[in-house]
């Protein structure tokens, strides 16, 4: 199977699937010196874990990572990093029952006209668990850019009709990851309303990085918000991305969108931040603020109309253990997935000037 390593000059392999033995990533081009240890990955897999609360998957997972390799006494050594999470509590008698059918808004009639066989177990690849490796790889990714005072900060901006009205960390101390307590409580109901109903809902998740130095990306293919989107794409249920104003700067007019440059105390500024931190491909100095749009979840206990994999009209009831609502576990994949870009374009720009390369001397 393609389509496995993302990165050019960090790389990450995932794998493994939903109700195998374990997944886990490889992740190539960490530099040497970093002091990295098991319990700096956990932080941010115990985000993602499922039975955080009433509005994840009761699937019971310590999801505990292993580092076999590219580690010694606590500092990283320059090669490939192996990262294992063992599957602990599969139960995959709860998809006997449609071995033989397609799920509406799954990857199961795809896998099948691509490969000739699916894993109906959980989705195998296609499962919201291979994010894990994403999930582990990123967490030493944004180890790496603290380490140079660069931080990726993901939150909750919407579920459903509910959006945000301010962004204060102080109260993300709730289950769905959103800095405003008031829209927490309002989403929390309905998320109430909806699992009530058998059915589930979507979201979006937002993302700040801040401290990222001018010039990072590339003015042609591989610009940073370009980057950014491939990154945030390629996570499963991520249907929609923008970057800045996103679709409202199509509404805007360029007197309005365009960002003014000032002279600050750090040289040069902006005054506003249309543009998201990105210009031409590169970033610009100022925050790097972007959104991933969420699906709502497709295993719904709702009874729907489908075929079976021989094409004949049936219908369907999913059981099991599902998340009603993605987007609170999704926040850390979405940082960690920008830390990862991050990272790739800052080793990508230690080669860019020859005096960069002098330095070396």
């Amino acid at each position: 199977m393609g389509g496995s390593i993302f990165g050019r000059n960090l790389k990450v392999s995932t794998w493994g699937e939903s109700h195998g033995k374990a997944v886990g990533a490889v992740v190539d081009g960490i530099p040497a010196g970093l002091k990295l240890c098991e319990a700096d990955i956990q932080a941010y897999l115990d985000r993602r874990k499922p039975g955080q609360s009433r509005f994840t998957t009761a699937r019971s997972e310590s999801d505990t990572v292993q580092i076999l390799s590219g580690v010694f006494e606590g500092v990283t050594t320059g090669t490939p990093i192996s990262l294992m999470v063992a599957n602990k509590d599969q139960r995959s008698r709860d998809y006997s029952n449609i071995k033989d059918v397609l799920r509406p808004g799954h990857a199961d009639r795809t896998f099948l006209a691509k490969y000739g066989i699916r894993d109906y177990r959980g989705g195998g690849r296609s499962s919201g668990r291979e994010t894990i490796g994403r999930v582990a790889a990123g967490a030493i990714a944004a180890k790496m850019l603290n380490e140079l005072g660069i931080t990726v900060s993901a939150y909750t901006r919407s579920i459903g009709p509910h959006e945000i009205t301010h962004v204060d960390f102080d109260e993300m101390n709730n289950k769905l990851y959103m800095p405003d307590e008031k829209t927490a409580a309002e989403a929390a109901i309905y998320l109430e309303e909806a699992m009530k109903e058998g059915d589930s809902v979507g979201g979006v998740v937002e993302c700040i990085i801040k401290n990222a130095p001018a010039g990072l990306g590339d003015p042609v293919f591989d610009k940073l918000d370009a980057s950014l989107a491939y990154a945030m794409l390629s996570i499963g249920a991520v249907k929609g991305f923008e970057i800045g104003e996103g679709f409202k700067a199509a509404l805007m007019k360029g007197s309005e969108n365009n960002d003014a440059f000032c002279k600050g105390e750090e040289g040069i500024q902006k005054r506003t931040n249309h543009s998201g931190g990105v210009l031409g491909g590169m970033s610009d100095g100022s925050d790097i603020v972007f959104r991933a749009a969420f699906k709502p979840t497709p295993s719904i206990s709702i009874q729907q109309d489908t075929v079976t994999t021989g094409g004949e009209d049936t219908q369907i009831v999913i059981a099991g253990r599902h998340d009603p609502v993605i987007v609170p576990r999704a926040v850390v994949v979405v940082e960690t997935m920008a830390a990862l870009v991050v990272a790739d374009a800052v080793l990508s720009n230690a080669s860019c000037q020859m005096e960069y390369l002098k330095c070396m001397n």
